[in-house]
């Protein structure tokens, strides 16, 4: 049954929350992100291969393990969406948002009446209804985060009124597809990408929508918390799983480190 959101809620209660983004399409994994301490994951299924039985279940595995599950689906698409908040996601995150017109109609698809158009279903969203539909449409709109990710030069120049749709609840710059459409690709930390990221975030402060910061070193992240931010995405659990094992065998091959146990 849909819970409060915590992180929509800490947030809103002015404490920061940080993220991690799920590329590993494991309940397991998951569960081990919401038990070392995280405030939400994104679910990856723009960029993995993961079925919606599989989604569910990692849904699942974050309610136990107490962290906001928010899924990233392929695109602006209604039936990704719908599949994603019927089988119990607490938010979407949408790639590639170019206009204030995709940006309505993702608030439309995730939202119901009166706020969007959003079909309904029963099931496991209801308690298989022991939450009564009027209550659940209610708190579905109020608790569900729609994530908005702007990642190319058309949406940096349609920033402002991408952020002032009403529905919108948090941005996320996309670093590394910003670094192409802007000519320079695979340079996320280059003054162009950086530039376009710090309007990104002025804007989220005139309108009220919060701004997701995806620091990629800890000078980037001790700016972002002091001019303010309170989301962070900390990375990609693939990644940090990547460096920490190749950290651990070549510190363990050198005889500085002890095996653990």
């Amino acid at each position: 049954m849909l819970a409060i959101n915590q992180a929509r809620e800490a947030v809103a209660e002015g404490r920061s929350v940080y993220g991690l983004l799920n590329a590993v399409p494991s309940p397991w994994m998951v569960e081990m992100i919401g038990y070392s301490g995280y405030d939400f994951v994104i679910l990856d299924t723009e960029h993995m291969s993961t079925n919606p039985e599989s989604l569910e279940h990692m849904i699942r595995a974050a309610e136990c393990a107490s962290v906001t599950p928010l899924v990233r689906v392929p695109g602006a698409d209604y039936a990704s969406i719908t599949r994603a908040l019927d089988s119990g996601a607490q938010g979407i995150v949408v790639p590639r948002v170019r206009t204030a017109q995709e940006a309505h109609d993702v608030v439309q698809m995730a939202r119901y009446a009166p706020m969007g158009r959003r079909g309904i279903t029963g099931g496991r969203t209801t308690g298989f209804g022991t939450l009564p539909l009027k209550d659940y449409l209610q708190r579905a709109n109020r608790e569900i985060l729609v994530v908005l990710m702007i990642e190319d030069q058309e949406g940096l120049e349609n920033r402002d009124a991408i952020m002032s749709v009403p529905g919108v609840d948090w941005v996320l710059p996309g670093a590394v597809d910003l670094s192409q459409s802007l000519g320079c690709p695979g340079e996320p930390l280059h003054p162009k990408v950086t530039e376009a990221i710090d309007a990104i975030a002025r804007s989220c402060r005139g309108l009220q929508v919060e701004f997701c910061a995806l620091p990629r070193t800890s000078a980037q992240l001790n700016e972002w918390h002091e001019w303010g931010t309170r989301v962070f995405l900390l990375g990609e659990d693939r990644s940090l799983l990547f460096r920490h094992l190749k950290s651990h065998l070549a510190s363990s091959r050198s005889g500085s480190a002890r095996l653990s146990r």
